[in-house]
């Protein structure tokens, strides 16, 4: 299994309990606690701490993108893990500075986390939702080249 992959296995699991949990720790005793658990073989370790806090500190606004481009479902209705699953793979498809996740990727592996980890229909949700975004970035992006002229 590929070490991003299962880091942001790590990072959906430790983001669900945080959420269940009703914030009663940090989000960084919980991953932390996770990687010594189950991360022993991952050699990056500061990907999955890196992922899941900004995540937490940028989660207002990654709901508020959720709850725009899901108007059907208010984010309360959304189930845990399709909501931290949303969260993941928005953050990385807008806010990654990184570079290193292209947007389809950002896609696929939300969806993968979905497959493994949602309901039946939570993948295609998913998918949907973050093909909205990423359709939706594409779009404004010309215009944004324009402004910078």
């Amino acid at each position: 299994m590929a070490s991003r992959h299962f880091s942001r296995m790590v990072v959906l699991q430790s983001l669900y309990e945080w959420e269940i949990w009703e914030n009663d720790k940090t989000i960084e005793e919980i991953i932390q606690r996770n990687l010594e658990n189950y991360g022993n073989d991952l050699v990056d370790k500061d990907y999955p701490k890196s992922l899941a806090l900004n995540v937490v500190n940028n989660i207002e606004k990654l709901d508020d993108i959720i709850q725009k481009s899901a108007v059907e479902r208010p984010i309360s209705q959304i189930s845990t893990v399709d909501r931290n699953v949303l969260r993941v793979g928005l953050y990385e498809l807008l806010f990654d500075q990184s570079g290193d996740v292209p947007p389809k990727v950002a896609i696929n592996e939300a969806v993968e986390l979905a497959k493994n980890f949602g309901g039946e229909k939570s993948s295609s949700f998913i998918n949907g939702v973050l093909g909205t975004v990423y359709k939706t970035m594409q779009e404004v992006k010309p215009e944004e080249d324009l402004k910078k002229e």
